[in-house]
């Protein structure tokens, strides 16, 4: 299987890009992570990089496809941040969201986790198939049945989170239990609420359909975040990842 990445992380508005994304790829498996340092917390650009930098680190070490890898990941990240809070009494509060993906090329296998607001979403046939579900005040409000779905991008409590890695007590990650067989064609989204934010389910969809490529997906999606966006506007990030019929190779490519 051929995957075709795409990774794209822009500061917005503001002077300081807390979000940070990569990528690690090997004969038969590939990792993309991305990681949105809380806003009004000190530090959290320092905490995205540490939770990329011990995800990925890790991954190479243990390199699999499974939910106890992804768990085992997730909790690396957290321990680097408790660990760098303990250091550094000036990052004590320091806090990060984190999605991770990981692809097994050869068996066509996927698995995935998640904790903050960070989402991962999977396209077949143009259609969204998969949703993560954010550790938010307003997704707990949407399943109570508070406010409707469509309102999450709005609700004054849209930021507010239950769950992010930076809390040694309270550590809440979602994994997907079993490994996810991927079909040829299959595209994959990981972004951060910067992105989401000012682009609807719907118009992911449309904006896929459209594409020939990741990179010009991932170049709408940018123009939509770009139109829609305002003055002081969050960091926004995204990884497109294109799964393709073909030979086992990998293409790579960066918008900074």
């Amino acid at each position: 299987m051929q995957l075709e990445i795409v990774s794209l992380s822009k500061t917005g508005g503001r002077k300081v890009n807390e979000d940070a994304c990569d990528y690690w790829f090997g004969k038969e498996f590939c990792c993309c992570v991305l990681s949105d340092g809380l806003g009004g917390h000190y530090g959290g650009d320092v905490a995205s990089k540490l939770a990329v930098c011990h995800v990925l680190d890790k991954f190479r070490e243990i390199q699999g496809c499974s939910s106890q890898i992804i768990e085992t990941l997730l909790h690396t990240s957290n321990d680097a941040i408790v660990s760098e809070q303990l250091q550094n009494t000036e990052l004590r509060q320091m806090r990060a969201t984190a999605v991770i993906l990981a692809i097994d090329t050869t068996e066509k296998l996927a698995v995935w986790g998640h904790i903050g607001d960070s989402r991962l979403y999977c396209f077949r046939k143009g259609k969204i198939i998969v949703q993560t579900r954010d550790h938010s005040i307003s997704q707990t409000m949407v399943d109570a049945g508070y406010i409707k779905a469509e309102e999450i991008r709005t609700t004054p409590n849209r930021s507010k989170l239950y769950a992010a890695l930076g809390n040694k007590e309270q550590f809440e990650a979602e994994i997907v239990p079993a490994v996810f067989p991927v079909q040829d064609d299959d595209v994959f989204l990981l972004c951060s609420d910067g992105l989401w934010e000012y682009v609807e389910e719907s118009e992911m969809e449309e904006l896929l359909v459209r594409s020939i490529s990741a990179e010009k997906w991932m170049q709408l999606l940018e123009e939509q975040v770009l139109a829609r966006g305002h003055q002081g506007q969050d960091n926004y990030s995204a990884m497109a990842v294109w799964c393709r019929v073909s030979e086992d190779t990998v293409r790579l490519m960066e918008n900074h």
